[in-house]
């Protein structure tokens, strides 16, 4: 519980100086970013992203699939109308295969995971073609929706997009 007490110290500072409740709810710059949630990226920071920018959506990898649900309220009913996917180097999603989580899953929890598909990958470039690739191809995602990808360099803090 030490971090949660952290974080609650945090917030009453950050809570003290807040001025920005009165944005409104749709993103200001109509566009969404889905990236992924490893701690090494902020992508306020990197995007040059304020509060009421973007629709920030991160999940492990950053893959499209886990995150249409969001895309399709970001789009449908919030107004975006671009999508910005960014995966980076030295993924942990590089590293294991759905077999592998599903083994680890089922022998340290005796949990079955089997249904799950975590969404690895082995080539970074092409996971990002595939995200882009399944949004085109999404029939939830209009067509007159702008969706570009970039890889994100953890040691430079560049993006480097992906075509």
């Amino acid at each position: 519980m030490a971090i949660v007490q952290e974080f609650l110290k945090a917030n009453e500072a950050y809570a003290s100086t807040f001025h920005k409740g009165d944005l409104a709810m749709p993103p200001a710059r109509h566009v969404a970013v889905l990236v992924c949630m490893d701690a090494r990226i902020d992508p306020a920071r990197a995007l040059g992203l304020e509060e009421g920018d973007a629709h920030v959506i991160r999940n492990a990898g950053g893959r499209a699939a886990d995150a249409l649900r969001s895309l399709v309220i970001s789009e449908q009913l919030l107004g975006t109308t671009e999508i910005v996917v960014i995966h980076h180097t030295d993924c942990g999603m590089l590293t294991f295969s759905n077999e592998d989580l599903h083994n680890k899953v089922n022998q340290e929890l005796q949990a079955d995971a089997s249904h799950i598909d975590f969404l690895p990958f082995k080539d970074l470039e092409q996971s990002v073609r595939d995200d882009v690739a399944f949004l085109r191809e999404s029939p939830l995602i209009p067509q007159n929706i702008a969706i570009s990808g970039f890889i994100y360099d953890v040691k430079d803090g560049r993006l480097r997009p992906v075509t």
